[in-house]
Parts: structure tokens; C-alpha cells; sequence
């Protein structure tokens, strides 16, 4: 399912700026989450998620015209992503969520992608 809140005007690219920063603020510091992040790319890796969330919610589709495919579990293949990576993506994707006053029906809905898409993400145990 892809939920088209850009072009409903709901969450367009400036909110999606303001809570991948949020979320990437968290992750820059966080001792299990941070190691999968190249030390020397932060800002592309802010940039590469913020353009697919834009691109994946009915925005801009800039994400493919720079990258293509999304291919998630391929480009996520090389890092262990278990349970504890897992629900501490989800955690610090949760409090940007907040910080960031995501309206409660946005929150629900994007909460489930995450939790989906995180999922789908794992390959340890």
C-alpha cells in the first residue's frame, strides 16, 4: 500500500526534513545503531532516507532518479540487523516522531510502515 500524504498536502518534504534530522541526530549517538553509518557520510545517509520516505509517500521521486530500485534488503544485507537493532531503529524513529509533533494519524500510519519495513530489514535472529 503507498499512502500519498505529499499530495494531500499532509506531510510534505519540510516535515520530512525536520524528522529525518531528528531521527539521524539520534542515530549519530546511539552505540548500537551508529557502527552501520560510514563515519564520512552522515549527511547522505540523512539525505539517501529522507528522499526515499519523500519518494515512498507520494513525493518527489528524486530518491529514484539518483538510485533506483530501493532494493532495502539488498543495500542492508552487509550489517547484522537482529531484534535489538530492530526495535532501537524503531525507538529513535518513534522519539523523532514525537519531537517532531507528527499529527497522530500520520503517526500511525508511518509507525506501521516502519514497523513493516524494520521487520523485513532483519536477517539475525
Amino acid at each position: 500500500m503507498r499512502i500519498e500524504l505529499e499530495q494531500e498536502n499532509l506531510f510534505g518534504e519540510e516535515q520530512w526534513t525536520e524528522l529525518v534530522a531528528a531521527f539521524y541526530k539520534r542515530i549519530r549517538n546511539d552505540e548500537l545503531i551508529s557502527p552501520m553509518y560510514p563515519a564520512n557520510d552522515w549527511d547522505g545517509a540523512e539525505k539517501r532516507l529522507r528522499d526515499f520516505l519523500i519518494y515512498r509517500f507520494g513525493g518527489s521521486d528524486r530518491y529514484i532518479t539518483e538510485r533506483g530500485h530501493p532494493r532495502l534488503r539488498m543495500r542492508h544485507a552487509p550489517f547484522e540487523i537482529g531484534v535489538a537493532q530492530r526495535d532501537r531503529w524503531l525507538a529513535l524513529m518513534g522519539e523523532a516522531m514525537e519531537e517532531t509533533n507528527v499529527p497522530v494519524l500520520i503517526k500511525n500510519e508511518l509507525s506501521s510502515f516502519f514497523e513493516q519495513t524494520a521487520e523485513f530489514m532483519r536477517n539475525r535472529g
